[in-house]
């Protein structure tokens, strides 16, 4: 296979596209040719000696990525679900070592769903990582209910543009933020309601809500927590939770979430099935091919990306 190893943290200047012997499954496995690889912050933060780069930089090829869409290859002794020629995606062995880099992977079957047969590769893999992190914050930790406010921070980005939609699903009042250019993407996904962060400070325009959802970090949390109803939520993916936010988070009786997400076949499906009934879409704004990937790492870096970057195999 091809894969992309991380010589050094020096971000995408720090890949090197190398020819390694294929990974053969375990019995609980199976081996993916790949069709599209999506890229998300976690993966230049990494590449950059921050995020998990710590707990992975010891593996003797460190290859970068973790959510991929492609055809089943091999599968293992144990597994059952699928069978060579599926079409399958998902976010694999997150937080470890995903190694989807490359032109084939091996992953747990229990991280992957089926790829419904209306949905390209590229929007497969786009509905990964990016998609768990909304489904696990506002579905599994916040439980949001039909009528409370969401407001949803970096609303036209990976994150943000399924969080949107996924509020909207539960019948939710959903707020989101981002520059003016992505406004009218962002209420074109369901939102009730925008703001411009380059024109207007959130906190001075929005009535109180009931759920923040953040990925901007430490000043962006502060801010939010000022328009949270007592009793309200603060999520955050972006950073942790300084002991100041948390002392008035107290005072004001604000739950706290500083939530990693993690892999999870289940939760896959369902967005599966979102994905093919048309209630959640992939929004994918540029592709790139397999050559192109460390530019395409340079691009999402940059931070005005569109929904998602997808690099093709």
């Amino acid at each position: 296979m091809r894969a992309y190893t991380l010589t050094s943290p020096d971000g995408p200047d720090g890949l090197t596209l190398r020819d390694l012997p294929d990974p053969t499954p375990g019995a609980h496995e199976v081996s993916l040719e790949v069709r599209a690889i999506s890229l998300n912050p976690v993966d230049f933060k990494t590449g950059r000696g921050k995020a998990l780069y710590g707990s992975l930089q010891t593996q003797e090829n460190l290859i970068l990525g973790w959510d991929v869409s492609g055809l089943v290859r091999e599968v293992g002794a144990d597994v059952t679900a699928f069978r060579p020629g599926d079409a399958v995606f998902g976010m694999v062995n997150f937080p470890g070592h995903g190694r989807a880099y490359a032109t084939h992977v091996v992953a747990p079957a229990a991280h992957l769903a089926q790829k419904p047969e209306g949905i390209s590769h590229a929007e497969a893999a786009a509905a990964t990582l990016a998609a768990l992190t909304a489904w696990q914050n506002l579905y599994e930790l916040a439980d949001v209910q039909a009528g409370q406010r969401v407001l949803v921070h970096a609303a036209g980005g990976g994150v943000g543009h399924f969080a949107v939609q996924l509020a909207r699903e539960r019948g939710a009042y959903v707020i989101g933020t981002s520059s003016g250019s992505k406004r009218d993407f962002v209420l074109e996904l369901g939102a009730d309601e925008h703001v411009d962060y380059e024109q207007q400070r959130f906190e001075d325009v929005l009535e109180p809500v009931d759920l923040v959802l953040d990925s901007l970090g430490p000043e962006h949390l502060l801010r939010s927590l000022q328009i949270v109803k007592p009793g309200g939520r603060l999520m955050t993916i972006a950073a942790g939770l300084s002991d100041t936010l948390q002392e008035r988070a107290e005072w004001k009786t604000v739950a706290l979430n500083h939530h990693l997400v993690k892999s999870n076949g289940e939760q896959m499906a369902a967005i599966a099935a979102r994905l093919a009934d048309g209630r959640l879409r992939a929004h994918v704004s540029q592709t790139y091919s397999f050559e192109q990937l460390p530019s395409a790492l340079r691009e999402l870096e940059g931070g005005k990306a569109q929904g998602k970057i997808v690099v093709e195999v």
